[in-house]
């Protein structure tokens, strides 16, 4: 079942509203991170590797691994979220599990449970490297709906 929910697709509408959204972030553009997928209640964003978002040891950053976990888990909500409102994270939490190397990451937020109010999401980043994908980040936030 979750399979499926990884693979489907929001419609053209909520696609169109979540990347105009998304291209307006100042910061994500300047990590040069884009988004994968956009689904109901789940959104991909993909950071590629380069010396700017690694920190001294060639690892990525925590900071921008982080942020892009964020921002995927902001996205995911915002898919269920009505036409007229927006996303703030209330908080967020993250646990680094391994170091980050690949050719780029790949942060997964994943809502868990939607509300009118406030929303809470799952949130994964995974490195790859040679196609093989490696857990190394795991979170949860929260997020509120803003009319």
């Amino acid at each position: 079942m979750e399979e499926d929910a990884q693979h489907e697709q929001a419609s053209p509408e909520v696609q169109k509203r979540i990347q105009e959204s998304f291209d307006r972030q100042g910061l994500m553009g300047h990590l040069g991170a884009r988004i994968s997928h956009i689904g109901p209640g789940r959104v991909h964003i993909v950071l590629p590797g380069r010396p700017e978002v690694t920190q001294q040891d060639g690892y990525f950053h925590a900071g921008a691994t982080s942020a892009v976990a964020d921002t995927a888990g902001g996205y995911a909500a915002f898919t269920l979220f009505p036409e007229d409102t927006a996303v703030l994270t209330v908080e967020y939490k993250v646990n680094l599990l391994a170091p980050a190397v690949g050719e780029y990451i790949e942060a997964v937020g994943t809502v868990l449970k939607p509300g009118r109010t406030l929303t809470v999401c799952r949130l994964e980043v995974f490195s790859v490297k040679d196609d093989q994908r490696k857990l190394v980040a795991t979170g949860q936030q929260t997020l509120i709906c803003v009319s």
